[in-house]
């Protein structure tokens, strides 16, 4: 439409009412960055009815207001409303928009319909259709440059706008290169020109770009660097944030942390009515409940996402969405007796419709699980035509979605009775799994992708006990745990991880600690402290993430000739369960068997009963009758195990090796009959186990430390420093976590006498209690040279959290992990007086040259019960 020139009069009101609107547009906008759309819309309308008491008009002014303000008008309706509205609307502007003859108001207007309606289609899944938009927009943008613009720094912000959704579209069809090239461009300009919001949000799009190569900790990392930046510029992008998190931290494994992260937004989305972020969240939400078993909120969460996507007329997600729900009816179906026809039929129907959508790799794990189905209904034929359909993985392929595809083509060669075919493919998955653990960061991260190979590590060791119980078989046996079970004890360690940032977080959850322990003593009230604690907590945890770009050089894994080796005289014994079964890999005089030990739940059940007796019974005072009825049932349960466990094992000579497995890690193992008096040392593996033994011995000095209350160790320290020439005494006010730290650091020997906590929830949280509050394992990784040995005198903390495949985290986890060769600690509750007296005993051996598995054995063979310590590690 052409210009025309108004009256003065005319032209004044015109002005007026054009800058009235866009007061109202600027408000608007500032408004639906926060998710509120409802009332951006009705600013919005408000700045329309403004335009229209001067209008229709044809002054240029008006004309470039009206389409800018139905421009963000059409992408609030989107978000809170249907894409189908967004977009009809902006297809009527676009007529009124070309008859302009002002070239700059035209491009401008252009770019701006055309950076929106890609907007919306990314928002939706749609991301080819989008690339051809925001090249337009690009280009308008860039001829706006030309023609000079009446407002370069806008202009500007929208340009970065446009190239970071063009990396986006790019990062979603997988075409990383492309999507790298977009947003370093994007984050160049913003840098330069000053723009924070937009250098934060490209920030945001690189961590979903390497979350989506594969590099989880860098992918943490720029997460953590948006996520300072947003809190710094206002919170409104938070919650969009915590979706990518929680992606990336399912890749990793870490579902419980997906949980709290989402659980903390999912309220603040359903109030702000941000459709498709709370459809995402929810989505995400439900894959972590199904990760954690959690069916029934797994399939809540996975259709309320699926209703919500189809009122917004986002096909593409609501397939994924569906694809959530299939899963967690598969995993229901997977517990009965058979499969439904229905289920492997819905799975290629859904396939079909996501290739049609083309979301391939989600079309492929669809494929891949009707093949799954097929498989476990007998039915080999039509899951060899599925599999053969699919394409080899790409390098973006999830590690989830590859160890699925891993595990159906090994279950496929079992059943067909390819036997080594199942091998292979078993094999040639862990070694992925082992690359994308490779690449992780800290100890947690390590630790968690374990999950993702369980299935697979179990279908071997099934697979293998169908030979029998032959030598070869227990020889297969063993080479199996090993690849599959507590996989971060495998890493040599990283010595002096000291990110100054951590430190200073460490530093303040510490202060944080001691001002709440102080004020529960006092009686003051403790919610803003706890709140306050815990949001550092998650925070360091969060940074630890990626404090190291990698934990260490990974080892080979133990082989059966090197143990044997290493053992000599002595025996090794590996346990662990298939379904309900027991067994245990015996390494002993040159040979190796396997022996089944009944059922693993009976096992269990004696192993938790007997943990808690030994709680129970661990205050220094109880009532004599109260303290028999314990230690009657503790030595019930004892003797359960021992007859279970150890009885078929006997004629073992020398010391012992146990590798545990789930439950079995809280066992005291000198508490058993059998084991009384013998020296055992407890190691997360075989592999493990060498790594500590053939660890260099160093002859560094000797630390005796005395925590905070404890009365009984008031003179224990002094009467332990009597076993040595020379120790450094650390008590009272010199207790501190600093000078504890520090003692630690090249130690032959460290004995610390303080209470200590396991923090069941986020285990390198578990704690010393020092005179001025708590030394986390967090810290642990900044020692540069770990001590030979420490003894943990006061507290719980052996091995306790076990994660899948064997993944045993918490304070000695730590300290192993570390590298430290041995810990001596309490696998349950153990009181003041037998922990001083138990220790008395243990150093007036070991100074006399027993080794720690001796020197423990004698000390716990005087009362077993009420000293429930191990020698983990060497």
């Amino acid at each position: 439409m052409p210009a025309t020139r108004p009256t003065e009069g005319t032209h004044r009101s015109t002005a007026k009412a054009v800058s009235e609107a866009m007061d109202l547009h600027r408000r608007a906008v500032e408004i639906g960055h926060t998710g509120r759309f409802t009332q951006e819309i009705q600013l919005l309308r408000q700045a329309l009815a403004t335009l229209d008491t001067v209008g229709p008009s044809d002054d240029v002014d008006w004309v470039r207001a009206r389409v800018r303000i139905l421009i963000t008008l059409a992408f609030a309706e989107a978000e809170s409303g249907t894409l189908a509205r967004g977009l009809a609307r902006l297809a009527q502007l676009r007529p009124a928009v070309q008859r302009l003859t002002d070239e700059r108001v035209r491009a401008e207007l252009n770019a701006a319909i055309d950076g929106n309606h890609a907007g919306m289609l990314i928002r939706s899944g749609r991301y080819e259709e989008s690339i051809p938009l925001l090249d337009s927009a690009v280009a308008h943008k860039e001829r706006l440059l030309e023609l000079g613009s009446d407002d370069p720094g806008r202009l500007m912000d929208s340009m970065i706008a446009s190239l970071a959704n063009r990396g986006q579209a790019f990062l979603e069809m997988g075409q990383i290169e492309s999507a790298f090239i977009n947003l370093n461009m994007a984050i160049t300009l913003g840098l330069d020109h000053g723009l924070s919001m937009r250098v934060a949000y490209v920030r945001h799009q690189l961590g979903d770009l390497y979350l989506r190569s594969g590099d989880i900790p860098q992918a943490l990392r720029y997460y953590q660097e948006a996520e300072r930046d947003y809190l710094e510029l206002g919170p409104f992008m938070l919650p969009r944030l915590r979706i990518d998190q929680s992606q990336a931290l399912i890749a990793a494994g870490l579902a419980d942390e997906v949980a709290k992260n989402l659980d903390d937004v999912l309220p603040q989305m359903q109030a702000e009515r941000v459709q498709q972020d709370l459809a995402e969240a929810e989505l995400m939400r439900a894959t972590a409940a199904l990760m954690e078993d959690n069916l029934s909120l797994g399939r809540k969460l996975a259709s309320s996402a699926r209703r919500r996507f189809k009122r917004r007329g986002s096909d593409a997600w609501a397939a994924v969405a569906a694809l959530i729900g299939l899963r967690v009816d598969i995993a229901r179906a997977w517990r009965g007796a058979r499969i439904p026809v229905s289920l492997p039929t819905r799975a290629s129907q859904l396939a079909d419709e996501l290739t049609t959508l083309r979301l391939m790799d989600e079309a492929a794990l669809a494929r891949t699980l009707a093949a799954r189905l097929e498989v476990r209904r007998g039915n080999v034929t039509e899951a060899t035509m599925l599999l053969s359909a699919l394409r080899r993985p790409g390098p973006v392929t999830p590690i989830e979605q590859r160890m699925l595809l891993r595990l159906t083509r090994a279950e496929l060669a079992a059943a067909v009775g390819n036997r080594r075919r199942a091998f292979s493919q078993a094999r040639a998955g862990l070694n992925d799994l082992g690359n994308a653990r490779d690449r992780m960061g800290g100890l947690e991260l390590v630790s968690a992708t374990a999950i993702h190979g369980q299935q697979l590590g179990d279908l071997a060791v099934r697979l293998v006990l169908d030979g029998g119980d032959s030598a070869a078989v227990a020889r297969r046996m063993f080479g199996w745990l090993e690849q599959t079970r507590a996989q971060m004890y495998r890493y040599e360690p990283v010595s002096g991880i000291d990110d100054p940032q951590l430190v200073e977080l460490i530093g303040e959850i510490r202060n944080l600690g001691y001002a709440l322990r102080q004020a529960k003593l006092d009686g003051r009230p403790t919610t803003k402290l706890r709140s306050r604690y815990a949001d550092r907590q998650r925070a360091a945890m969060r940074l630890g993430w990626h404090a190291a770009s990698q934990w260490g050089k990974p080892r080979p894994v133990a082989t059966v000739s090197e143990v044997l080796a290493r053992l000599g005289s002595n025996a090794l014994i590996s346990f662990t369960v298939s379904g309900d079964a027991l067994m245990a890999v015996v390494l002993a005089q040159g040979r190796v068997r396997l022996v089944r030990l009944g059922s693993a739940a009976q096992a269990t059940e004696n192993a938790m009963r007997l943990h808690a007796d030994l709680n129970a019974m661990a205050p220094d005072f109880l009532p004599e009758p109260l303290f028999e009825a314990i230690s009657a049932s503790a030595r019930k349960h004892a003797a359960a195990l021992d007859a279970q466990l150890m009885r078929p094992l006997a004629g073992l000579n020398g010391d012992l090796v146990i590798v545990p497995t789930g439950s079995l890690y809280a066992v005291p193992w000198g508490v058993l009959d059998s084991l009384r008096s013998r020296p055992v040392v407890v190691a997360p593996s075989a592999t493990a186990w060498l790594a500590a033994s053939a660890s260099p011995v160093h002859s560094g000095h000797t630390a005796l430390v005395r925590g905070p209350g404890l009365s009984a160790a008031i003179g224990e320290i002094d009467k332990l420093a009597a076993h040595y020439e020379k120790a450094t005494l650390l008590a009272g006010e010199d207790a501190t976590s600093f000078r504890v730290l520090e003692s630690l650091d090249g130690a032959s020997l460290v004995h610390i006498a303080a209470h200590g906590e396991h923090e069941a929830e986020n285990a390198l949280f578990s704690r010393l209690e020092l005179v001025d509050g708590a030394l986390f394992a967090h810290e642990l990784a900044r020692l540069r040279q770990p001590p030979r040995q420490v003894v943990l005198a006061a507290c719980e903390l052996a091995l306790n959290r076990i994660r899948p495949g064997d993944e045993a985290l918490g304070f000695a986890g730590a300290l192993l992990a570390g590298g430290v060769g041995t810990v001596v600690a309490a696998a349950s509750r153990v009181g003041d007086q037998p922990a001083a007296a138990a220790m008395d005993d243990y150093h007036r051996a070991l100074a006399s040259g027993a080794s720690p598995a001796v020197a423990l054995a004698d000390a716990m063979a005087v009362d077993p019960l009420r000293r429930p310590f191990v020698c983990l590690g060497s």
